[in-house]
């Protein structure tokens, strides 16, 4: 089962779509319908046919994102989490085998899309980071074995 967390970012990406498909995209897109409709026949109207697919797309991620905002909870950032990894944190690992350096930010799984450098926290990279200190290392269990990973550096966002 999925995690129901968010950062207070990805809380407000979500509220900005939110308000951006309700206010503009579904007005325009019933206008067009409305528009299309008015035409006559509506059989063989692509117009009417594919503004209508385009709005039940957008009933539908209304629906999901209202949801998302009522059942996730919101983790901000608090200085208990300071020297530790937690959610929200990033950090920067290393794999001295693999001469690899990468660095990372716990969150939850809604703000994945379109972040490279984020990661959920329910992945096994995650798990095996939290509650974590710089310096300890960490085992990753992957499809092709266990990778090593030493932390470098924690942060958080404390901005928010």
């Amino acid at each position: 089962m999925r995690s129901q967390l968010i950062t207070p970012e990805g809380m407000e990406r979500l509220k900005d779509e939110l308000n951006h498909l309700w206010s503009v995209e579904r007005k325009e897109t019933t206008k067009k319908v409305a528009w299309a409709a008015s035409l006559g026949d509506r059989s063989e109207n692509a117009d009417y046919h594919y503004n209508k697919k385009r709005l039940r797309e957008i009933d539908k991620r209304l629906l999901y994102l209202r949801k998302c905002i009522d059942n996730f909870k919101v983790i901000d950032y608090h200085p208990n989490q300071e020297g530790k990894v937690n959610f929200g944190a990033w950090v920067e690992i290393e794999n001295t085998q693999r001469k690899l350096k990468k660095r990372l930010r716990i969150v939850g799984y809604e703000e994945l899309i379109g972040n490279k450098d984020y990661i959920s926290m329910d992945s096994p990279m995650a798990q095996a980071l939290l509650h974590k200190t710089v310096g300890e290392e960490v085992i990753v269990e992957t499809k092709i074995g266990k990778i090593h990973w030493r932390i470098n550096a924690i942060e958080y966002d404390k901005s928010k």
